[in-house]
């Protein structure tokens, strides 16, 4: 393998965590592609190939603990690397998990992943997060709905809520201080159906401190949300 996981390896040993040699050798080919055609997308400004481990595969792996049990259906929003959604893939292979991304030259990439690992379990679609949250066949279909690096918490929770469940959960990776941004976000997760569960601490050395915020879906989302495209990150609730 062209990567050392041992960080990876130690931190799944913390959590009881299992992965196999095959989910390995899976991980160390989605860094090898990534890097191949990072040089012509600009996927990531991250190439070094520790940094790439951690910061890309221990990033997306600080999820797995939240979990009892891999869900059903997730949503990765704004997916651009593949970050967290095709590692939760590797790692969450019963997961049917959709990618969503509106630039098509990273859903070229993500696809090339997909067909080539192979996935099985993930779809790909290039479209934005407000025309796909009203189609049927997403809306209020997944358990699991998150973003990483896409947007302040008022904003999210409008592209985000429309597609969780009831019962549902989105995630929200923020800084090690999110509280002022949750605060300025309360009313509008309340008005997309929302109830903010709580702020998880992430301790993942030598990534930074930092939290993820888990809203729970308690009640339908009001049709005319999410807004039009662009709306949202123009006019926040």
């Amino acid at each position: 393998m062209k990567h050392d996981f041992a960080i990876l390896t130690a931190y799944a040993a913390q959590y009881d965590l299992t992965i196999t040699d095959a989910q390995y050798v899976q991980l160390d080919a989605y860094l090898t592609m990534l890097k191949e055609w990072n040089e012509k997308l600009n996927l990531t400004a991250i190439t070094d190939p520790v940094q790439m481990v951690s910061k890309h595969l221990l990033d997306a792996m600080t999820y797995l603990p939240l979990w009892a049990k891999p869900p059903k259906r997730m949503l990765d929003v704004g997916s651009g690397a593949g970050i967290p959604g095709l590692v939760l893939a590797i790692l969450w292979p019963t997961t049917t998990i959709t990618l969503v991304e509106s630039i098509t030259k990273k859903c070229t990439f993500l696809q090339h992943v997909v067909d080539t690992l192979p996935l099985p379990n993930v779809t790909v679609i290039s479209e934005r997060a407000e025309v796909l949250g009203h189609q049927k066949a997403h809306r209020a279909k997944y358990d699991f709905v998150t973003a990483r690096a896409v947007a302040e918490l008022r904003v999210l929770a409008e592209y985000l809520l429309p597609f969780c469940a009831i019962k549902g959960v989105m995630y929200a990776p923020k800084g090690p201080e999110p509280e002022a941004e949750l605060k300025a976000a309360r009313h509008a997760i309340m008005v997309l159906g929302g109830h903010v569960r709580d702020i998880v601490p992430i301790e993942a050395p030598p990534l930074e401190p930092r939290t993820i915020i888990r809203v729970d879906k308690t009640r339908p989302t009001p049709e005319q949300y999410p807004r039009s495209p662009g709306t949202p990150s123009k006019r926040p609730l």
